[in-house]
């Protein structure tokens, strides 16, 4: 018999920095052939740019959570095309609002189409450490994906002084979490291999149902911005959106990513010059709409269009 595949799921609320642990332990798996689901909520994925020339294999999967009854064919289909590459570890990247308490129902569908191919290894959650606090006061998702997970990675302890309230806070939501912090978003890959112990599955009603999808955006941009009225437009939005990311060109000539999490604007230089376009996922619903083209023509009045 072929030796198994170990799975592993990676979720963490938006901007906890899944993506920049992704890149970190790609870089140090060594011989090991590395398989990467990403999930995102927008129409065009951003993220998988940033791992795929180091992951033997890529699939993405947009426009919605994998556990939602609208991708959950999508995804089980996505775990059988995996499990015929040559790959020996898997990670699952779920999006930031993604409740994965129904991991277990998904695997028991992929072991009836295609064999038990896969050894569940565990669900890892990312903690971000400077807004973690902050966001469980309005975040149902964030402790349901605590709850769901056998680790918790605590990411950008370096930024913190209060490491011991969020290690509190975790383990109220789950009492048989692991927790391990993370300089950096960093963790050793072999750290898998000592941390690696019987998982079972996390078994609980599940929230995921369409009618819970948050609206999901895409802005396209046509023209450069000049930063200080794009920057305007982001922090105007930022209190009705849970995110927005994509990748912008300046007037100056400048091709940036941008990220914006409860609103902190980030940028890193997007040396592939992709096309400009912004990914925006609402906390208001459809209502974002009305803010978004006004705000826009005011602040920025650039070509552009509104995509769902």
């Amino acid at each position: 018999m072929n030796k198994k595949i170990d799975l592993y799921l990676l979720t963490g609320f938006l901007g906890s920095g899944k993506t920049t642990f992704l890149k970190s332990l790609l870089e140090d798996a060594g011989e090991h052939k590395i398989g990467i689901i990403m999930n995102e909520f927008g129409k065009v994925g951003i993220d998988g740019g940033l791992v795929k020339d180091k992951a033997s294999e890529l699939i993405e999967i947009n426009r919605g959570s994998i556990f939602c009854s609208c991708l959950k064919l999508s995804f089980v289909e996505s775990l059988k095309d995996m499990s015929e590459k040559p790959i020996d570890v898997l990670f699952v990247e779920g999006s930031g609002l993604a409740d994965p308490s129904n991991i277990g129902e998904i695997l028991e569908a992929t072991e009836i189409l295609i064999g038990e191919v896969y050894n569940y290894s565990g669900s890892i959650c990312l903690v971000d450490a400077v807004n973690f606090i902050e966001q469980t006061k309005d975040s149902k998702t964030l402790e349901r994906q605590i709850k769901h997970s056998h680790l918790a990675v605590v990411s950008k302890t370096d930024m913190i002084d209060n490491y011991e309230d969020i290690k509190s806070t975790v383990l109220n939501y789950n009492r048989n979490i692991d927790i391990a912090p993370s300089d950096m978003g960093r963790l050793p890959f072999d750290f898998f291999t000592d941390w690696r112990k019987e998982i079972s599955v996390i078994q609980d009603e599940t929230t995921n149902k369409v009618e819970n999808k948050p609206k999901t955006l895409s802005l396209e941009i046509y023209e450069s911005v000049e930063k200080e009225k794009f920057e305007a437009f982001l922090t105007t939005l930022s209190q009705d959106a849970f995110r927005m990311k994509g990748y912008i060109t300046l007037t100056t000539g400048e091709a940036l990513q941008v990220d914006v999490v409860n609103g902190k604007i980030d940028y890193a230089i997007d040396s592939d010059n992709h096309d400009s376009s912004l990914v925006i996922i609402s906390k208001i619903g459809p209502q974002i709409i009305k803010k978004i083209i006004p705000t826009w023509e005011t602040e920025v009045n650039v070509k552009y269009k509104l995509k769902n």
